[in-house]
């Protein structure tokens, strides 16, 4: 069986929702995969189990090295994988020879552009900014290509942000776990109500999608809204002082109390500016609502319309405000087995396309090739 080290960009104690089921069950189907994380709380090596590997932080740079230091025999992989940190992927590219591993970049989102967005949104950006971005990207691209196989989100994020990446690439998509779905469950009363998971700033505007809440002529809703920007979230709602007896706000820390949430709710909010950032790739969170079989409002754009349609397993709507409320007034006027049975075609409808078990299958095949 083949061998997999991979080098995740993540600390050891955040969710990693998305590599656990990937990584941890799924491709281990078809090959041995180790994971390495890191962590800012420990000083030394160490091994959490025969698979998961806890490094400090402050070996990023010789990561290498001190991976060999510690007993990881490297020439026992048969591929490395590095998670969007592109100065480690340098170290592994030096070595490969050595130890006789394929080297593998896994590009999940594009960090610097989402923080030039943010800047840029808070009246922060320049032009400077901008030329560096072109550089690095230039440098990163180079190293990049020197790599065995290129493995992006989604074929837009690689076309929109790694354009000139030509080695051979495999998508690393989303998906969602065919052994982890819950239950829907359904409160009582007639309202209805909609949750929205995920980080509120400025490049998000959140303020559009509860301005739109505010224009609908009914009152029978609420809407539950789990961030860990608690102070910027509660800025926002005070803003809305006649809708915001029916904002919930919470700060779920675990998966679990994510799911407990998504569990309250009818619809799920997947809302978002339809800008490259975020319409190449479909958003994380709409998996967690389909896995509870809890339907989702989202923009519609070319990436998350291929995958769904509109009043069939989701609902599209462009994102503006007179947009948002029209689909509002809508949805409140479905009853709960409507409701219902839009998120029973999601959820089937990602089983279909978008699960871990076919995505684990496709990447071993690829990998193979190689």
């Amino acid at each position: 069986m083949q061998k997999l080290l991979y080098i995740t960009d993540q600390d050891e104690y955040v969710d990693h929702s998305f590599i656990a089921p990937l990584f941890e069950v799924y491709l281990k189907k078809y090959m041995t995969v180790d994971i390495v994380y890191f962590t800012d709380f420990k000083s030394d090596f160490e091994r959490k189990d025969a698979h998961r590997f806890t490094v400090p932080s402050r070996y990023k740079n010789v990561l290498l090295p001190e991976l060999i230091r510690n007993g990881v025999e490297l020439q026992s992989y048969d591929f490395v994988m590095v998670r969007n940190n592109i100065d480690i992927m340098k170290q592994f590219l030096k070595q490969r020879d050595t130890y006789g591993y394929k080297a593998l970049y896994r590009f999940s989102f594009p960090k610097r552009s989402i923080k030039m967005c943010c800047d840029e949104a808070e009246n922060r950006g320049s032009i400077l900014a901008h030329m560096m971005h072109h550089l690095k990207t230039k440098k990163e691209t180079k190293i990049i290509n020197q790599c065995d196989a290129f493995l992006p989100t989604s074929q837009p994020m690689h076309q929109t942000f790694l354009p000139e990446v030509h080695i051979p690439s495999i998508i690393c998509s989303p998906a969602i776990n065919p052994e982890m779905l819950h239950e829907n469950v359904q409160h009582e009363g007639e309202e209805k109500h909609f949750v929205y998971i995920g980080t509120l700033d400025k490049v998000r505007e959140f303020e559009t999608v509860l301005s739109a809440f505010e224009k609908i002529k009914s009152k029978a809703w609420k809407l539950f809204i789990s961030t860990r920007d608690t102070e910027y979230a509660y800025e926002m709602i005070e803003k809305y002082p006649h809708i915001k007896t029916h904002i919930e706000l919470y700060n779920a820390k675990t998966k679990d109390a994510l799911l407990d949430l998504i569990a309250k709710a009818d619809i799920g909010v997947a809302l978002l500016p339809d800008i490259p950032i975020y319409n190449s790739s479909t958003p994380v969170k709409i998996f967690d609502y389909y896995s509870s079989g809890v339907p989702c409002l989202m923009t519609d754009s070319g990436h998350t319309n291929t995958v769904f349609t509109d009043c069939t397993d989701a609902w599209f709507c462009d994102f503006t405000q007179e947009n948002i409320t029209k689909k509002l007034e809508y949805l409140l006027t479905l009853s709960k087995e409507e409701v219902m049975q839009v998120g029973a075609k999601g959820q089937a409808r990602l089983l279909d396309v978008k699960n871990y078990e076919t995505l684990a299958k496709n990447i071993a095949t690829q990998l193979e090739t190689l």
